[in-house]
């Protein structure tokens, strides 16, 4: 009986390193995440990326000045090209946005792996003077047919 007792005690032991090596490789961090899955951005409450003070009232911006509300699509390329400006001027702590080719907008993260952008769930007002660029596309001022995003990642 001794004896079993003393091979229980090793199994034991034997199967606490196992685990304890195991639990240390899954707590190690790596610094390339290009292997794992993209990141819908959709599945979070707020999407954090995206600079809420674009939606904010602007200086300069009277009660009067008419301004039109971006949705969906309209919204989305608007924050992409909003996004591409700011990273040309240099003035963007922001990831940089990406069109793919299946019309949606993305970006990765330092380890490469991809997060879908996603339009806000609630329209953002535009000065109709920017606005206008995007009212080929849906969710301008309210609209639900319209251009989508896809084929224009291609250029």
């Amino acid at each position: 009986m001794n004896q079993y007792k003393f091979f229980q005690q090793v199994a034991a032991a034997a199967a606490a390193l196992v685990m304890s090596q195991t639990l240390m490789a899954c707590g190690s961090s790596t610094s390339n995440t290009s292997n794992l899955p993209p990141i819908d951005e959709s599945a979070r409450t707020t999407n954090s990326t995206f600079n809420r003070s674009n939606t904010a009232a602007r200086p300069g911006m009277s009660n009067g000045q008419k301004v039109a509300m971006l949705a969906g699509a309209a919204a989305l390329y608007y924050m992409y090209k909003k996004n591409q400006q700011a990273h040309v001027g240099g003035s963007s702590a922001e990831p940089q946005y990406y069109l793919s080719k299946n019309g949606r907008v993305y970006y990765r993260e330092a380890g490469g792996r991809v997060h879908w952008v996603t339009a806000p769930k609630e329209p953002i007002a535009v000065p109709l003077s920017e606005a206008q660029q995007y009212s080929q596309f849906e969710g301008y001022d309210g609209r639900t047919t319209g251009r989508d995003l896809l084929g224009l990642g291609a250029d």
